[in-house]
């Protein structure tokens, strides 16, 4: 595409993925127009656009790194407006596999705020562009040239005006797992793209509290993963305001309620028994609120033999992760880094969720020889991270996007996960979460 294609680019849908795909956008077209359904908020709130915008999300290391680069002084903005710093490893307590990895400083920095928070930040620099400026409108579908090769606009309905076209030289997709791009590319004469499909049948239930003082010690972050005999997960963390959110998941149709009572209960059939004792005699501040994603879809857009040139695909809408792993907004910064080559990132973290939801013997989907010897792998890793902090943190940089999932299988690694074989406590996962610590501090790699 030359510089005199690149007058005039939309992007559909202004949630993460859009918002940060019109700033890398921004860099090289005169106009950028984000077209979204509904009307966005000036504040810091929640909008029927992101209906799990009020659930437990995770920025990981290498997606706040992106953001810092798109938006310089990003991190200290949300830091002012309440967000909680933290070391990824040493300030949070990994639960994982049946173990509790070690804590020690990892240098890694991450941020814990709400989704309204963030996504109002972001749009709220996306907005300061001169370049951008934003409409709300349904979309109804795309335009092309009269040999179907090429997109030439985007038809919208704003509300109460009739339908009209906004031509255009280049459409990007964000709109989410509901992308209407494979249905839009069958009425051009395409193919649609497969997809790939590992149904989860996930269910999460989430509230909010103050906790007592103390509850945490000075950790900020709690995440008890399943295993292969419980596969309950929660997650708990600081957020603006001096507030905690609480997310309770399960999977296949094992889903947490949202009433104080059940969500307790919940709470405390996990592996560990850190949220429960941290949320015991915690004030509730809000009723809980429910989501539910069936599945862990991957659509192969790079397979095509055609595709129609000056459209993209972003976010969700090229492959939406199982949330429990927290990879879709670090994903969406990303891909809005290298907006062309969105598969080569796709892979690394689409290959991290989907292992780690396979290893669970309930949830359908091929299982490779492959597959089971990583996933039998990464257990005695996830095992030896409770006794070696260099473990933990290779585990937490690949979970992070910093590193690709094979470091884990540098020889070195190898050869420190078996080492670690012979230390690690051969205690059962239950009791695992019972070790003895001060004032609910769990014990840290010295130094």
């Amino acid at each position: 595409m030359t510089r005199t294609d690149r007058s005039h680019a939309v992007v559909l849908g202004a949630s993460v993925a859009g918002l940060l795909a019109a700033r890398a956008l921004a860099d090289h077209y005169d106009r950028v127009i984000v077209i979204d359904r509904d009307p966005l908020p000036s504040s810091f709130l929640p909008r029927p656009g992101v209906p799990h915008g009020r659930h437990l999300h995770g920025l990981h290391a290498r997606g706040l790194e992106v953001l810092e680069e798109l938006f310089p002084g990003i991190t200290e903005e949300l830091l002012s407006a309440g967000a909680v710093s933290a070391d990824v490893l040493d300030q949070a307590r990994l639960l994982l596999s049946g173990h509790r990895f070690r804590q020690a400083s990892s240098g890694l920095r991450g941020v814990l705020c709400s989704r309204p928070l963030l996504e109002g930040q972001l749009r709220a620099r996306v907005r300061a562009l001169p370049q951008v400026r934003f409409l709300a409108a349904s979309i109804t579908g795309l335009t092309s040239s009269a040999d179907r090769t090429r997109i030439t606009g985007v038809r919208i309905a704003p509300s109460l005006c009739p339908e009209r076209t906004i031509e255009t030289d280049l459409v990007v997709d964000a709109t989410g797992r509901g992308s209407r791009t494979p249905i839009w590319l069958a009425e051009l004469g395409y193919q649609r793209p497969t997809e790939d499909r590992v149904p989860i049948g996930l269910g999460y239930a989430t509230r909010t509290f103050w906790l007592r003082a103390g509850a945490l010690g000075r950790d900020v972050l709690v995440i008890n993963g399943g295993t292969p005999d419980n596969s309950r997960t929660g997650f708990l963390a600081a957020q603006e305001g001096g507030r905690h959110t609480v997310t309770l998941a399960g999977i296949l149709g094992d889903h947490p309620p949202t009433d104080r009572a059940g969500f307790t209960a919940f709470a405390r059939s996990l592996a560990f028994p850190d949220i429960a004792d941290a949320i015991d005699g915690a004030q509730a501040l809000d009723d809980g609120v429910t989501f539910r994603f069936p599945a862990s879809v991957r659509r192969r857009y790079e397979t095509l033999a055609e595709f129609p040139s000056r459209l993209l695909v972003t976010g969700d809408a090229v492959c939406s992760f199982n949330p429990v792993y927290g990879q879709g907004m670090t994903v969406a910064a990303l891909e809005a880094a290298v907006l062309r080559a969105i598969a080569r990132v796709v892979d690394a973290p689409w290959q991290v969720a989907v292992g780690a939801d396979l290893a669970y013997p309930e949830v359908e989907g091929r299982r490779t020889a492959q597959l089971r010897l990583v996933n039998s792998y990464v257990a005695r890793l996830h095992a030896g991270a409770s006794v070696d902090p260099a473990l933990a943190l290779a585990f937490v940089r690949v979970l992070g996007l910093l590193d690709p999932p094979e470091a884990l299988m540098r020889p070195d690694r190898v050869l420190r996960v078996a080492a670690a074989q012979l230390r690690v406590p051969a205690a059962s996962p239950a009791s695992a979460g019972s070790v003895p610590r001060m004032a609910g501090v769990p014990e840290r790699a010295a130094g």
